[in-house]
């Protein structure tokens, strides 16, 4: 899209990621007529095989990329001193452009216990199902058929996956469930469902499947490179914004300043590292803050959660489909066999270089990441080997709430590295890890504006992780549990060691390489009180973010440290709300672009409202 000379808009974005993509999409289908502006700091994802080419999603974390903005959180005691660093979306549509397109939906109580007035479960139920159409099954009533966002299996199914499952079913004695979506169903095992398009095998995005599709519409702009300094107020009402030239997308652009004028609103969609800032750097904030950036404060307003995610590797056998040779851009044919992940419905621009396709219309048209899951809650036996810290957890949030996972686990056909260690690291050969992140840690972090020594801006960001001593034990059991069931699949050779605790020299615990796995019914593995807190350490030393960070403008009221109310109104002034996951006042049990889509749904119908444009009925501006 091109850069039109326009300065005067009826609604202007601040920041172009999934929730701005879905709120500015719908108004502009709902009103063609209303004049809308996007400013993005990231780059266009049209048809960006990057992006819309599923198996290509970690290119986006290459330490490399401009696709993602990588945060550096201030150093921790609790990770002992290390620099934690948590990625958030850089480019149009944001982290629907480069996540891991798993599709998991958060229990309906976790929207009731927002206690905010519009966003009961009751009224989101309707917008859930609105914005997705869900191919895997029929006839779900918790399931959507006919939204712009498609949901499906994500392709074929590996060996690593059947294998997790009888394990999972037999030795750690779960069920077996189809949908644990239903937002309600927990303690299962089950299928992760993707966010890809069963029939051409493309990711499902907010970008392609909101805004670009509107490309007929020249009311509807979005302007990428762009960077959102400040909101510009007349007295305390927002008229618009301030913006350069970003300099990482437009590195010898002019950096000049333009405003961007807002007739009807301006609408901070940021993200939670983002729309925080912006505020701050607008004037809205605490006071020690902006005095010590030299902001002059407009309004007192005053912090962060997220998942706490392990990945731990395996060894796998020579036979096994992974993912491991197209990661290292090898060739798509591995041995004597060709990954079973091709589709010819949709023809695409080539794929990487590195990739030597058969036919130049075939397309990768899933992932591996992961195939199956269960969002576990510890059983008494478990429960009891957790120990007494995480009791007064468990009994004052987890207990009688039979419908909240405490973590989930997964397994992952494939080396999936930690953020700190690419790929180009690993030896080649074929892996398999074991992902476990923890849902409702305690412990939150928090997102300011800092000047820097050389007096250029910066930010304070602390994560919080593991601040709470309560944090780490779902970790480690979860290495424990995980471990187990690992060394019990077929594929099974042992572990990377170098990925592992590093336990005690003749601990019964020790990692190595292995011919196979153990007996379904083998012993578990016993660990001394030396191989925990080798364990614990190990966590301290890797844990990482999920990429699931959240509510740094929360909505709730001001008596309660909110910065916005139940219409996502900023306190304080007029003309301007919030809308993104920086709104969210408590965590959500899922991966948190299905609640990025609702938020975005929600936010669509209140800025409707209060323009006076009828959206009561929810089929109206159906997307194809």
């Amino acid at each position: 899209m091109s850069h039109p000379i326009l300065s005067e808009f009826d609604i202007v974005f601040a920041g172009g990621g999934t929730t701005a993509c879905v709120v500015a999409g719908r108004l502009a289908a709902y009103d063609p007529s209303l004049r809308i502006l996007i400013l993005e700091a990231g780059q266009h994802t049209l048809n960006k095989p990057i992006h819309v080419q599923p198996y290509q999603y970690p290119f986006n974390q290459a330490t490399t990329s401009t696709t993602v903005t990588f945060h550096i959180g201030n150093p921790s005691p609790r990770l002992n001193g290390r620099v934690p660093i948590v990625p958030s979306g850089r480019c149009v549509g944001g982290c629907s452009c480069v996540n891991l397109m798993v599709y998991t939906r958060a229990p309906a109580s976790d929207y009731d216990d927002w206690g905010v007035n519009g966003w009961e479960s009751d009224n989101l139920i309707p917008l859930m199902k609105k914005l997705e159409t869900y191919e895997v099954q029929p006839g779900r009533p918790t399931h959507g058929y006919n939204g712009p966002i498609k949901v499906s299996s994500g392709g074929c199914e590996v060996g690593v996956s059947d294998e997790f499952i009888q394990v999972g079913t037999t030795y750690h004695k779960r069920h077996y469930a189809d949908d644990t979506n239903d937002l309600e169903t927990c303690n299962t095992y089950s299928p992760c469902r993707k966010y890809i398009d069963g029939t051409t095998g493309r990711r499902s995005d907010a970008a392609h499947h909101y805004v670009y599709n509107q490309a007929h519409n020249p009311n509807l702009q979005v302007w990428d490179g762009k960077r959102v300094k400040r909101v510009i107020f007349e007295d305390k009402r927002a008229v618009g914004v301030e913006f350069t030239s970003d300099p990482v997308s437009c590195p010898d652009a002019d950096q000049s300043s333009s405003i961007a004028r807002a007739l009807k609103l301006v609408v901070i969609s940021g993200g939670v590292f983002g729309s925080p800032t912006i505020l701050e750097r607008s004037g809205i904030g605490a006071e020690a803050v902006l005095k010590r950036c030299g902001i002059q404060q407009l309004v007192n307003l005053p912090g962060r959660s997220d998942h706490n995610m392990v990945l731990v590797p395996y060894l796998a056998a020579d036979e096994v489909v992974t993912m491991d040779a197209l990661w290292r851009g090898e060739s798509i044919v591995q041995g004597k066999h060709v990954l079973p992940m091709i589709s010819s419905n949709l023809q695409l621009p080539k794929c990487r270089k590195s990739c030597k396709m058969e036919q130049q219309r075939k397309v990768i048209d899933c992932t591996k990441w992961p195939r199956f899951k269960i969002k576990w809650r510890p059983d008494d036996e478990e429960l009891k080997a957790m120990g007494p810290v995480f009791q007064p957890r468990w009994k004052e949030f987890f207990q009688d709430r039979s419908d909240k996972a405490v973590a989930i686990f997964a397994a992952i056909a494939g080396y999936a590295p930690q953020l700190s260690r690419p790929l180009s690291s690993i030896l080649p050969r074929n892996y398999m890890t074991a992902s476990y992140y923890t849902l409702y840690p305690v412990s939150v972090g928090s997102v300011h504006i800092n000047v820097t020594e050389n007096n250029k801006e910066g930010m304070d960001f602390t994560t919080g992780f593991l601040d709470d001593s309560s944090d780490i034990v779902p970790l480690d059991f979860g290495y424990k549990k995980t471990r187990e069931i690992f060394r019990r699949m077929a594929s099974y050779r042992g572990e990377v060691a170098a990925d592992h605790p590093d336990f005690p020299e003749g601990s019964a615990a020790a990692c190595r390489e292995a011919s196979g796995p153990v007996d379904i019914n083998a012993p578990d593995i016993v660990y001394t009180a030396e191989d925990d807190e080798a364990i614990s350490q190990f966590h301290r030393n890797i844990v990482q973010t999920a990429w699931h960070p959240l509510g740094t403008c929360a909505m709730k009221s001001e008596a309660d440290q909110g910065v916005v109310d139940a219409r996502l109104n900023v306190y304080g002034v007029s003309n301007l709300k919030v809308a993104d996951m920086s709104i969210s006042p408590l965590n959500v049990g899922t991966n948190t672009y299905s609640t990025a889509l609702l938020i975005g749904e929600r936010a669509a119908m209140i800025i409707a409202e209060d323009l006076g444009i009828d959206c009561v009925d929810l089929t109206r501006a159906q997307f194809k």
